[in-house]
């Protein structure tokens, strides 16, 4: 029996659907990696998805995707699914990170030279985690209603006991908003308290800062509506989310408390036990460098922990001289605000927002 013939042609037809499913396979294989990472929605999200995170994913062959949340639900979703997490890298507020490393949530950050860029304070204890966007509560309050009034600008946390504004001041709630906890611990303070003595705050409130709130707010959604109504004229908030109002064109404006703002830092964390641990260890140093942090400046109005990093030139304007504004900040004590964080927030529901 003569054998077929197989002509050169067939061969090389062969060899090149050989070597075509050989570079299908290996591009599947190379194929970017998805990682998840948690935040807060809106200006944050969307600063961060435009301009931050496409340079991380064109440099590392990856895909980054926003779980958007409060830093309270990103918690919650860490909780829930701890043996097996969803999410690679979470930015929590500074005082749910503190829970978050206390639960055995977070990763050591791996030592890299980004972590000597940092302000000192924005690193955290064993670098469990680091300061990815500086923030300071103070006085935000409504420029329109002030000419209207013929106020003059405020300059102090007592400023929301001032009887003048009765009915104009809105005060997001202790028990769900930093910036609440911020604005109570900070007259607290001034009526002779502590994170550990919260007594002066509750037993002054009522007579004080209490006439003066026409509403108080689970978080600071509501009051670019109530700005917008006149309804509300005085607030605590940080210069970013008064940029962010400002930006929808509401008459708004940021006072720094000549008492001093209270530090407000959104941390980085790299959740313990993800899927890929590697890469979200690269994600979490690119979040913390210069370049990323630059863009975030630029996209968002977020304020770099890394020092190196520079900000656009109306935000420079705006703020002022950063390093003077952090030597007057107050950094409240985490550990003793969760510790008791559940008996105030039972007191202030029953004892402030009855």
């Amino acid at each position: 029996m003569r054998r077929p013939v197989v002509k050169p042609s067939s061969i090389l037809s062969s060899v090149a659907v050989t070597l075509c499913v050989a570079a299908a396979a290996t591009a599947v294989h190379a194929q970017s990696k998805t990682l998840y990472i948690g935040m807060n929605g809106g200006p944050m999200e969307k600063a961060y998805t435009s301009q931050v995170l496409p340079m991380f994913e064109q440099a590392n062959n990856a895909k980054v995707v926003v779980v958007p949340g409060t830093s309270s639900d990103i918690l919650a979703k860490l909780l829930a699914n701890r043996d097996k997490p969803q999410i690679h890298v979470a930015f929590l507020d500074d005082g749910v990170m503190a829970r978050a490393v206390s639960m055995g949530l977070c990763a050591k950050l791996d030592d890299s030279p980004v972590l000597k860029e940092l302000y000192p304070f924005a690193r955290m204890k064993d670098d469990v985690g680091a300061g990815v966007q500086l923030g300071m509560t103070g006085i935000a309050y409504n420029t329109k209603l002030f000419t209207q009034k013929g106020w003059s600008a405020p300059s102090s946390w007592l400023d929301f006991a001032d009887p003048k504004y009765k009915g104009k001041v809105v005060f997001q709630s202790e028990s769900s908003s930093t910036f609440g906890l911020h604005g109570f611990l900070a007259l607290n303070r001034l009526w002779g308290g502590s994170e550990k003595n919260v007594e002066p705050g509750f037993t002054k409130w009522p007579n004080t800062v209490g006439p003066n709130v026409v509403e108080y707010v689970p978080n600071s959604a509501k009051i670019s509506e109530m700005v917008q109504t006149g309804e509300a004229g005085l607030f605590p908030l940080t210069p970013t989310a008064v940029a962010d109002l400002q930006d929808k064109g509401l008459p708004v404006a940021y006072v720094s408390p000549k008492e001093g703002p209270v530090l407000l830092l959104v941390d980085v964390c790299v959740v313990k036990h993800n899927p890929d641990p590697q890469l979200a260890q690269k994600l979490a140093q690119f979040l913390l460098s210069k370049p990323a942090q630059e863009k975030a400046a630029e996209a968002g109005k977020q304020i770099p922990t890394n020092r190196l990093a520079t900000m656009p030139a109306s935000m420079q304007k705006s703020l002022g001289n950063v390093e003077s504004l952090l030597s007057k900040v107050t950094v409240v004590d985490w550990d003793a605000i969760n510790a008791r964080r559940p008996e105030w927030d039972k007191r202030w529901n029953q004892q402030i927002e009855r």
